[in-house]
């Protein structure tokens, strides 16, 4: 009897502090509070990931168009006081200027976040480039970077000239077939029944195009095999390694194939020109 009445005489609780009990949220505690933070850290990485360069550095496959390079041969003809062609690109000449685009840019020149953000824009031709090129920057920055060991500069160095030796051979042989094609154009013109002026230009403009583009590349293997041999020798006073043989051999390598690039023939108009800078 005497539980029953304490238990009848115990307070009834207010219906509305249980109500805003029920509405207010508990407090966010330990691994709780954090867990936002760790969703919104996650959702960035999603959003970076799309946008993020493709593998190994190169463009991402959604940014690549058929023509994306067709921009060289108008800075090219443009650099000289020439005229481009209006012709659309064969599949030969779209593929010269594809593989020549790694060639004339120089190397390690995008930093990591420029494979998220803005990893491509078109170069200067070397006949109008400015400021002029400077044989030691490439050595400058692979001594500044920061490397575990001496022998990671030079497997940099190695890779960079491998990289161009592979890049190459592919090159070389799709300038040659279009130079050779572009005899047979050039010898056609005057077999052509009713060629107009236009017609000519555009023809005359794309043999132009495809021979600067050849020595564009050309030059910049040149200038490549310099500031590759400057950055060669810092290292070897720097740290002196039995590596610098290889490295030596590689770019000695590069130099006989960049001196073996050659255009056999000059456009009509004699807008071609070398110049070794």
């Amino acid at each position: 009897m005497r539980r029953a009445a304490a238990a009848v005489r115990a307070p009834v609780p207010d219906p509305a502090i249980a109500m805003d009990a029920i509405r207010r949220p508990a407090p966010i505690r330990g691994d709780r509070a954090r867990f936002p933070l760790i969703l919104l850290t996650l959702l960035g990485a999603a959003l970076l990931g799309g946008c993020a360069g493709g593998d190994f550095g190169r463009t991402r496959g959604d940014f690549v168009t058929d023509d994306m390079h067709r921009w060289m041969g108008i800075e090219a003809t443009g650099s000289v006081g020439a005229r481009s062609s209006d012709f659309q690109l064969t599949d030969e000449e779209r593929s010269l200027r594809d593989m020549a685009y790694p060639l004339i840019e120089p190397p390690r020149q995008r930093p990591a976040w420029k494979t998220v953000f803005g990893d491509y824009q078109p170069i200067a031709a070397p006949w109008r480039q400015a400021p002029p090129f400077d044989r030691t920057a490439y050595g400058k920055m692979l001594v500044d970077e920061p490397h575990r060991s001496h022998a990671s500069r030079y497997a940099a160095l190695n890779e960079d000239v491998r990289n161009d030796l592979t890049r190459f051979e592919p090159f070389k042989f799709t300038a040659m077939r279009v130079l050779e094609l572009d005899r047979k154009r050039s010898a056609a013109l005057k077999y052509v029944s009713d060629l107009s002026p236009r017609e000519r230009a555009d023809a005359v403009g794309r043999m132009e195009e495809n021979a600067l583009i050849v020595q564009w590349v050309q030059q910049c293997l040149e200038r490549r095999v310099s500031s590759y041999r400057w950055a060669l020798e810092r290292l070897v006073i720097m740290a002196p390694d039995t590596a610098a043989a290889d490295a030596d051999r590689l770019i000695a390598e590069l130099a006989a194939q960049a001196a073996n690039l050659s255009v056999p023939m000059g456009p009509a108009q004699g807008h071609v020109v070398v110049s070794k800078g």
